[in-house]
């Protein structure tokens, strides 16, 4: 049987790639904090008749142990098919330590864990943000060296000594983090080529669900990026997950590696002299 994981799989993005995976593979692993939702997303998916046998699986990605735990379940249930790694935290939600802790830390565990039980045809797509397209230069940074270690010892107190006291922004720490997401699906992707096997990120723009409303109300530069987009209007959670999943598609059986940006061509514009964030 093979065996899909889609982690915050309880809401927004998490839970539209859930929908659209649970008809590509027998058994598809739910991970998400919230045991309470995730619960009644398994319920809403079992009622509509998927292929896929539903296992909810309580996890905060913080957690390394859980991790693991997860990781033993998937070996036992068969040969790993498809990863969404979904979860995260956005800057309301968290402050700069969890954000990186999270965003970053959590998901090269995750992706350690997963090239452990990769096989031949196995994909993962890991969730990035356009804040780390638009907000930093795209060319090697000094605190790069750093951010390409996250599961080094001390990375928290090295990372801030790289960046300096700007990383405290919890939207600061939040874009390095997803900075940090890009540069590790490019280096994985050679690890995971060894075993026939793929990993690949997509980036989401301004999308409407629930956390991207709530940053929203937080910050008066959404509507600016909504307009400054060549599409004029916020995505959909299930329009970011078709990419996510063609990714993980046979049909992108040849791509490993790359970063797909679903944002309504924001960075596009941004960087082809569209739009200015000044």
């Amino acid at each position: 049987m093979t065996v899909g994981i889609v982690t915050g799989a309880a809401r927004g993005m998490g839970a539209a790639c859930a929908e659209r995976m649970a008809g590509m593979v027998d058994v598809l692993v739910l991970v998400d904090r919230d045991d309470v939702l995730l619960a009644t997303q398994a319920d809403m998916l079992a009622a509509a008749g998927y292929r896929a046998q539903l296992e909810p699986f309580v996890l905060d990605v913080k957690d390394p142990g859980g991790i693991t735990r997860l990781a033993a379940r998937v070996a036992e249930l068969g040969p790993l098919r498809a990863v969404a790694h979904a979860a995260g935290v956005s800057p309301t939600m968290a402050d700069w330590r969890d954000i990186l802790t999270v965003n970053l830390i959590g998901t090269a565990r995750l992706v350690e864990a997963c090239r452990a039980l990769a096989v031949q045809d196995t994909a993962v797509v890991c969730f990035a943000s356009v804040a780390a397209l638009l907000a930093l230069d795209q060319g090697d940074l000094p605190p790069d060296a750093v951010l390409d270690d996250p599961l080094a010892g001390g990375f928290l107190e090295r990372i801030h000594e790289a960046v300096g006291p700007a990383i405290e922004d919890p939207g600061m720490a939040y874009t390095w983090s997803k900075r940090g997401v890009h540069r590790l699906v490019r280096r994985e992707a050679v690890r995971f080529g060894r075993v026939g096997a793929r990993i690949c990120s997509v980036t989401p723009g301004m999308i409407d669900t629930p956390m991207g409303r709530q940053e929203a109300e937080a910050r008066d530069t959404s509507a600016m990026l909504v307009d400054m987009s060549p599409l004029h209007r916020e995505g959909l959670a299930d329009e970011v997950a078709a990419g996510a999943v063609f990714l993980l598609s046979d049909d992108a059986s040849f791509i490993s590696g790359i970063d797909l940006p679903v944002d309504g061509g924001l960075v596009a514009a941004v960087r082809g002299g569209g739009g200015s964030l000044s």
